[in-house]
């Protein structure tokens, strides 16, 4: 294992060596206070003091030392700004090129010093965490508010870059004006959306994003994807390999997530009279539409160990299995038979390949468009959520065919059978198997027991007070002297850190915090299953809409997917902080299933929709907010494996997709009258709970 000590070490540039951290120093501190205070030969309040000193000197060697490379790049780029003007002056324009050159030299240099300061604001809240743990004081909380929060603030400068941003935008703005070699120049101030395609500016702006935390909508609406990172990125790390990519066959990833959701959805508004038309009630539709749920549990286990060595062999099968099991829900009808329209659902439920999907994009895409190709999941799923009822209002057919029955409930069936069909024929011509030597490798360096131990947590990619702060296990306990260190007081055997070998051990990687965040994701899956699979029932009984009504009213509200992201990536994630976005979205969730209670007023239409909107939205809301924390305090073993955290929170939320609808057929066994509150009862217990546990959580955490 190479833990954090180590690769401080390994990723030092020697001309800076001394201006580091000096996190040996300070974790042996840590150690000589346990043993001091062990035989009373330092009370706490000397402990914090003289600790409090230590960082304060090695902040303040780090940020001297970083003010003094600003000058020095504030001088380069003032003499390069002198030399453009000239050129321009004297229309040199064939010596452009050179002077793009040296600014793109510019930003080279300049990478260092943000890899430079990443990776010391990493070690500054390691080393706190690891005095928080080993003494369980909230010393974090107390330094970083009283340093953070003075005016003469130096933390200030490890994690918030005024000087450094002035000098990636003095670049960026001048590669910009002179992209143009014929003259032309176009100012990134005048037009903010120009693309910059010079990979140095890329490279410096995904640099200072990760200093900075902020938060952009691609960035946002990736996370919802779940594909974390393993480690800290390094200025190689980020120019990737790019043999392993393939256009097409992301394409192809993207339309096997996007058909797979608009298979899920498309029966939704037409399930309840599909039930009824094979002699069942209404309510049976929760069976019918969660039986394809049930089989996911377990499909997703499956592809993902497949995903372990192949790509194209799982997709395949999968869309083969999708095909038949389409089939058999449209040839239900005919053959009067409820037991061959669930099978035909599980069968269905059984060729979800979204753990595929999930991997393929962490695996086989660069990581420079990786955010892109996780937002481009998201976008695909949200898509499919609002084309499948969208669709199902279109298909209004009735006729016969070879004595086939061709209507609004058997349509979705063979809609979806071509649809598999012919994507399976694309899939078959166009995709391109990736090579899996990188992680046949991994695999077997990680039997033989030589494999590093990727456990450097993504920094400033996480908040530097997020509730990663309370993990389990210390990541860099063995770093340095390899000495297994514990908590005060307690023995810690050692433990294997690869990638989890089963869903007990994964369970066991899970801090109590992440545990809340699965609750969470857990609750809002199962309140928008809800909503979505008995809105058909639901809106029959008391407005007695038709198929195409309840089409569209689940169109329109798939639809705000992208909208409601959107807004938060790019405006409220920036103004608040993510915990108090997940408390209030919580608390909203809550009201909007209040709203839809059938209680003392008769039900109305606009009740309805405005409860529906309030919830689905808040639960979007939730929902983004939910897993990009998550993808920050998720233990960084969970980040490989068949095992892995998107695997986790995939089972959690199709555990409540199953529940809630077994909540539905259970509600019919009541009568029409009580079924909307006896469904809604469960949300709001749930509901409830999540809240108590994120307040409780992060009351103990702050």
């Amino acid at each position: 294992m190479v833990a954090f000590g180590k690769k401080l070490k390994e990723r030092q540039i020697q001309e800076w060596q001394g201006y580091y951290i000096d996190y040996k120093l300070m974790k042996k501190k840590v150690k000589l206070y346990g043993r001091q205070i062990e035989v009373g030969a330092i009370d706490r309040k000397n402990v914090l003091k003289d600790f409090s000193r230590m960082l304060d000197s090695q902040i303040e060697k780090t940020v001297l030392f970083i003010l003094e490379q600003q000058g020095h790049f504030a001088c380069r780029i003032s003499a390069l700004g002198k030399e453009r003007e000239s050129l321009i002056e004297q229309s040199y324009l064939s010596k452009i090129t050179e002077l793009r050159e040296a600014y793109r030299g510019v930003g080279k240099d300049l990478l260092q010093l943000l890899y430079f300061v990443e990776i010391n604001a990493v070690g500054l809240r390691k080393i706190l965490k690891k005095f928080d743990k080993r003494f369980g004081y909230k010393f974090t909380n107390y330094y970083v508010k009283t340093r953070a929060n003075h005016p003469y603030s130096q933390l200030q400068q490890v994690f918030k870059h005024v000087g450094l941003g002035a000098v990636v935008g003095a670049i960026s703005r001048n590669l910009s004006d002179l992209q143009d070699c014929q003259g032309s120049y176009l100012s990134i101030y005048d037009q903010p959306t120009l693309s910059l395609q010079d990979p140095v500016v890329e490279l410096m702006k995904a640099a200072a994003d990760r200093l900075n935390h902020s938060t952009n909508f691609l960035e946002y609406l990736g996370q919802h994807a779940l594909i974390m990172q393993e480690e800290l990125p390094t200025p190689i790390e980020e120019n990737v390999d790019d043999e392993r990519y393939h256009f097409m066959s992301l394409l192809l990833n993207l339309a096997n997530t996007f058909l797979y959701m608009v298979n899920t959805y498309i029966i939704v508004p037409t399930a309840d009279d599909y039930s009824m038309n094979l002699g069942a009630p209404p309510t049976v539709c929760g069976i019918v539409i969660g039986a394809m749920a049930v089989a996911q549990i377990f499909s997703s286990v499956y592809f993902s160990a497949w995903s372990n060595k192949s790509y194209f062999r799982p997709l395949v099968f999968s869309s083969i299995v999708l095909c038949a099991g389409n089939i058999m829900y449209a040839l239900a009808y005919d053959v009067n038979s409820l037991g061959l329209l669930v099978f035909g659902r599980l069968f269905c439920g059984l060729g979800s390949a979204r753990a595929v999907n999930r991997r393929y994009i962490s695996d086989c895409v660069p990581l420079k468009i990786r955010m892109q190709a996780s937002a481009g999941f998201v976008s695909a799923s949200a898509f499919g959520m609002a084309c499948g009822p969208a669709l199902a209002g279109l298909l209004q057919i009735n006729c016969k065919l070879h004595k086939i029955t061709i209507n609004q409930d058997t349509l979705p069936g063979w809609v979806m059978a071509v649809g598999w069909l012919f994507y399976l024929v694309w899939l078959c011509i166009s995709f391109r198997e990736p090579a899996h030597q990188i992680e046949e490798t991994r695999v077997a360096q990680e039997a033989s027991g030589s494999v590093e131990n990727e456990e450097i947590e993504k920094g400033l990619a996480k908040p530097f007070l997020s509730s990663s702060d309370e993990c389990k296990q210390d990541d860099d306990d063995d770093d340095d002297d390899d000495e297994q260190e514990c908590d005060a007081g307690e023995e810690t055997p050692k433990v294997s850190h690869g990638a989890a070998k089963s869903m007990k051990s994964a369970y066991k990687l899970l801090t109590p915090s992440v545990k809340v965040q699965l609750l969470i994701y857990f609750m809002l899956k199962y309140v928008v299953e809800i909503l979505l699979s008995e809105s058909s029932v639901v809106t029959a009984y008391y407005f007695h809409w038709s198929t195409s009504k309840v089409s569209l009213f689940l169109a329109g509200i798939g639809l705000t997917v992208l909208p409601v992201n959107i807004v938060v990536g790019s405006y409220i994630s920036n103004m608040f902080e993510d915990r108090q976005i997940l408390l209030a979205s919580e608390i909203m969730v809550f009201l909007g299933i209040l709203i839809s209670f059938d209680i003392v007023f008769p039900y109305s239409v606009p009740q309805y929709v405005i409860a529906g909107l309030v919830l689905f939205v808040s639960a979007e809301v939730l929902e983004g907010v939910n897993l990009s924390l998550l993808s920050r305090v998720m233990s960084s073993r969970l980040s490989r494996g068949t095992y892995n955290g998107g695997l986790l929170s995939t089972e959690a939320g199709t555990v409540a997709r199953v529940i809630a609808d077994a909540t539905i057929t259970l509600g019919g066994f009541l009568g029409e009258r009580r079924f909307l509150n006896f469904t809604l009862v469960p949300s709001l217990l749930i509901c409830i709970s999540s809240i108590l546990a994120t307040c409780y959580t992060y009351n103990s955490l702050y």
